[in-house]
Parts: structure tokens; sequence; C-alpha cells
């Protein structure tokens, strides 16, 4: 790129940084558990940057209409997770009704065993007021649908809560999101009471707070939690001292997993958006979209495996939504490498998805 910008920085040339990093420390490559892959000519792009970084397997939480070109993009190295059509014009029927119908062709249709519970308070924004039977992680409509996923030998994962920052700024009417301690109360019923093993995304929810995972992990032996969401797993994990935040990875090695939370779309290739989403901004050419992806990697595996401290390569709205007079949309956290031992990323790389996610995939 001829200048830095949001996904680079630090004008890095991402292909010179993966072959300095090398082939990861995991024998047949990284198993990336949680992903967002759409687009035909996205898809193919994104195969380029994850074979830059070492990266052998995808689990995609794809819409399901738009399944076809990434089965047909990333072959037998890649597995479906059931989630609502987030492009269905009636989000009332998406997130109830037709999301059953949804697991149950995911499930069928493409070997789907891993089912999405998405309990983010965002979810208030998109249904009515009111939606009782909808809004808790625990609420009648998810545990219909956990209950399917159930009849369908599938396994769980979870969004629950989201950034502190977030809770601080943009949830922070508890009358109407609750608390961030709140959405862990039906969490710990829903482990109780599906059995299945759980995968809560994004380091649990909460990286700020490991002594609070390092308690729910063990109070629920089915939970597990993987690194995905690359800018706040890592403005949070640096901040912790490497010792406390090492040491964490080191006694949980067998249930945590590798993620990314990479989105790709089609919008992202071109100036020329046809989609209202968010993500569609975060690029706007090829070249930009191949950075765009390689920098999600490029930070996970710098953290993981190094003991580098610097600024992150990837600006963070983050931090301007908490101190604009300090921070603007250009600005990055430290990330500073944990540089975990060779067996602990060997467990969190590939290991854990191979002995407890790819028994379910093979019913």
């Amino acid at each position: 790129m001829t200048k830095p910008w949001a996904a680079n920085l630090l004008d890095l040339d991402y292909r010179a940084e993966a072959a300095r990093l090398g082939p990861p420390p995991a024998p047949g490559g990284i198993i990336d558990i949680h992903s967002h892959i759409h687009g035909e000519r996205a898809a193919p792009l994104y195969d380029q940057a994850r074979r830059l970084f070492g990266v052998s397997m995808t689990y995609t939480m794809t819409q399901l209409p738009l399944v076809p070109p990434v089965k047909a993009a990333l072959g037998e190295s890649v597995r479906f997770v059931a989630i609502p059509t987030w492009s269905h014009p009636d989000k009332n029927v998406s997130h109830r009704g037709q999301y059953l119908a949804d697991i149950e062709s995911f499930a069928t249709d493409h070997g789907a065993r891993m089912m999405k519970v998405w309990a983010s308070p965002a979810l208030r924004t998109f249904v009515p007021d009111g939606a009782t039977d909808l809004m808790d992680i625990d609420s009648r409509w998810r545990r219909e649908a956990c209950r399917l996923a159930m009849s369908l030998k599938m396994m769980f994962m979870v969004h629950v809560a989201d950034p502190d920052t977030w809770f601080a700024r943009k949830w922070n009417d508890p009358g109407v999101y609750g608390t961030k301690a709140h959405q862990y109360v039906g969490l710990r019923r829903m482990l109780d009471d599906f059995p299945s093993p759980w995968i809560a995304a994004h380091m649990g929810g909460w990286p700020e707070d490991l002594n609070f995972l390092d308690g729910l992990l063990t109070a629920h032996p089915n939970l597990h939690l993987d690194t995905s969401a690359t800018k706040w797993i890592v403005r949070e994990l640096s901040r912790h001292p490497r010792s406390e935040a090492a040491g964490f990875f080191t006694k949980w090695r067998k249930r945590i997993f590798f993620g990314s939370d990479l989105v790709t779309i089609d919008d992202q290739l071109s100036t020329t958006k046809t989609s209202a989403s968010r993500m569609a901004d975060l690029s706007n050419t090829p070249e930009e979209a191949l950075e765009l992806y390689c920098s999600r990697y490029w930070a996970l595996r710098t953290l993981l495996e190094t003991t580098h401290e610097g600024p992150s390569p990837i600006a963070d709205p983050d931090l301007k939504m908490t101190d604009p007079a300090r921070f603007n949309d250009l600005s990055s956290p430290t990330l500073r490498g944990l540089g975990l031992p060779r067996d602990v990323l060997e467990d969190l790389y590939v290991n854990n998805a191979r002995r407890i996610v790819g028994p379910w995939y093979e019913r």
C-alpha cells in the first residue's frame, strides 16, 4: 500500500512477515475455529491469506444462502457452523422459527455439527421492544434452538457479552441491556441444561477479567474459549502482565481454541458497495482485502507466539470511543506478545480442535 491505513498502520509487508514467522508450531497447520467467510471473489482471496499464515482448516459462520461459493473455494478444508440468516428481511422471523429451519438445513445439507447462540446486547436493536422470548441467552427461542441442535448431534458456540468499553459507552443503560455480569447468569444455566461442548467466543466475552474466566471454566467443564475478535483480544490480553496472561493459557491449554473472527465479503474488494454492512467498508480493493485478512492472522500469531512489544498494526475504534480527546480513527493499542511455549501452542492451534470439535463433525 502507498500509505498506512486501518489494517496496516505500520506499512508491513504481510507476505514477508508471514515468511519471517515461518510455519506455525503445530502439526498440519492452524485450525481457525471462528470465522465468517462469504463471497465468491473474497473467499479465494481469504484462502491466499490463510495459507500464507499456515491456517489449514477453517470453521466458518457463513449465512446459509451464501454457503455454495465458500464451499467451492475452500473445498475439504472448510467446516460450517449454523447461524441465522442475517440478510433475511424480517429479523423477527430469522431469529425465531426460520433459525430452526436453517439449523436443520446446515446439519442435513452441509454437515454442520455446531450452532451459534448469538447473545450480544446488540440483539435488542434488531427485534421489537419486549421480545422476552428471544432477548436473553436462556430465553424460549434460544432453548428451542439448542434442543433442536442437541437432537441433531450438534455442539454450541456462543457470543455472550461484549467488550467492557461497549458496556461503558454503548450498552450503558442497564435497564435496557443489563449489566455485563448479568449476561453470564443465563449462560451458566444453559451450560448446565445443555451438556454438549460449548465454545464461548472472544475469550468468553471477558478477556478483561481472566480471574472471572478462570472461575467460569472451573465451574463448567463443558465450556471452552476461543481467541476470536482480533482487535479486542490483542488490546485486552496485552494489558495483562505477560506472566498472568501466559499462565492462563498454560493452565487452560486443553480448553482454548484459536479463532480469528475474520469476516470476508465481496464488497471489500470494490469501492462500489452493495450492502449496508459495516464490514463492507473495511477495504476497497483486492489488494486491501488481502492485507485486511493477513493483518488478523499476523496480529494473533505475533501475540501468541512471540514476545514482540509495539503498536498493533490494526486501528482499534474502541480507543477513540473511550477517550476521543486522546485517540483518533487510526489509533491502535500496544501488542505485547505472550511467547507461549510450543506445546501450549500445539494444543491451542490444532490439538484441541481435533480432539474436541473434530469428532462431532465426523458423526
